[in-house]
C-alpha cells in the first residue's frame, strides 16, 4: 500500500475550544491507483492533502496516522519531511499564480528542487527543466523556460506547477483543484496530462476537486467528504452511479441535468480506469 490514512483528525484552536476540520478519516491509496476526494468548500479536502505532505500550520493539532509505505508522516522531523516532499510526494497547488514565485522564471523554479536534491550542475538542471516543460505540453518550451509567471496564461502556469511537482520523480502526486479557474478546453488538457502521467510513470494520484465530472473522468476510487468527515468511499463508478450516502446523492442532484447524465457516460469509470 502506497499511502494509508488511519483515523486522521485535524483541529485548530477556537474561541469555544478546538475546532475539528478533519474528523476521524481513514482511506488508502495503492501504488498506481488514483483516488478522488470530493466535497463542497470547507469539507476538509485541502487540509487532508496538506497533512499528507506535512504542510499543516503549526497551530494544527493532529491525531491518527498517515503512513507512507509504513512510515508515519505525522511523527517525522522537519528534516525527514524535506526528504519526502518532492522526492516521494509531489504536490500541485490549487492556484498556480500564488503557488509560483513571481521573481523566478519557469525554468529556475523547476530546476531549483532538482539542483538541491540531486546535486547536479546548472546546465544539467536546466536541460531537465526543459524536458519537463515539453513533457507537460508547454508550447515552445525552449522560449517559455525563461518566462515569468505573469507572462504566462493560467493553463501554462498550471503546467509549470505540474512540472515542478514531477521534477524529483515522486511516487505519489497530489493535485489540489488543478483545473480551478481554467476554461473547459484547458481543463481537459490538464486532466489529459495527469492521466498520462499516472499511466506512463506508474504514479499514485490523489485528485481533489469539487467537480464530480473531473472525479468521474480521472479516478479509480472516490472519497466523499462533508464537514470534515468521510461520508462515502469506494470505486468511483459505484459511488457516483449508485451513491448510498444522502450527502453524495444531494451533491449529484445539485448538478445540472446534462452534467448528471454525463456521470453515467464517463469513459474512465466505464472502462475500469483505462486511460
Amino acid at each position: 500500500m502506497m499511502l494509508a490514512i488511519r483515523n486522521l483528525s485535524i483541529a485548530f484552536p477556537g474561541s469555544g475550544g478546538p475546532v475539528r476540520v478533519v474528523d476521524d478519516v481513514s482511506v488508502e491509496v495503492g501504488r498506481g491507483e488514483s483516488l478522488g476526494i470530493v466535497g463542497e468548500s470547507g469539507s476538509g479536502k485541502s487540509m487532508l492533502s496538506l497533512a499528507t505532505i506535512g504542510l499543516l500550520p503549526k497551530s494544527a493539532r493532529t491525531s491518527g496516522e498517515i503512513l507512507l509505505e509504513g512510515k508515519n508522516i505525522l511523527t517525522m522531523s522537519e528534516r525527514a519531511l524535506c526528504a519526502v516532499r518532492g522526492r516521494r510526494i509531489g504536490m500541485i497547488f490549487q492556484e498556480p499564480m500564488t503557488a509560483l514565485n513571481p521573481a523566478m522564471s519557469a525554468g529556475q523554479q523547476i530546476a531549483e528542487g532538482i539542483r538541491l536534491h540531486r546535486r547536479i550542475g546548472r546546465a544539467e538542471a536546466r536541460a531537465e527543466a526543459l524536458r519537463l516543460l515539453d513533457r507537460v505540453r508547454i508550447p515552445d518550451p525552449a522560449r517559455r523556460i525563461d518566462s515569468y509567471p505573469h507572462e504566462m496564461s493560467g493553463g501554462q502556469r498550471q503546467r509549470v506547477g505540474i512540472a515542478i511537482a514531477l521534477a524529483l520523480k515522486p511516487d505519489l502526486l497530489i493535485a489540489d483543484e488543478p483545473t480551478t479557474a481554467l476554461d473547459v478546453t484547458v481543463q481537459k488538457e490538464i486532466l489529459d496530462i495527469l492521466d498520462e502521467l499516472v499511466a506512463d510513470l506508474g504514479l499514485s494520484l490523489i485528485l481533489i476537486s469539487h467537480d464530480l465530472g473531473v472525479i468521474a473522468r480521472s479516478t479509480d476510487r472516490t472519497l466523499v467528504m462533508c464537514r470534515g468527515r468521510a461520508v462515502e468511499e469506494g470505486p468511483t463508478e459505484t459511488v457516483l452511479r449508485h451513491p448510498t450516502a444522502p450527502y453524495t446523492r444531494d451533491l449529484i442532484a445539485a448538478l445540472p441535468r446534462r452534467a448528471r447524465a454525463g456521470l453515467a457516460e464517463e469513459p474512465h469509470a466505464a472502462a475500469g480506469g483505462a486511460r
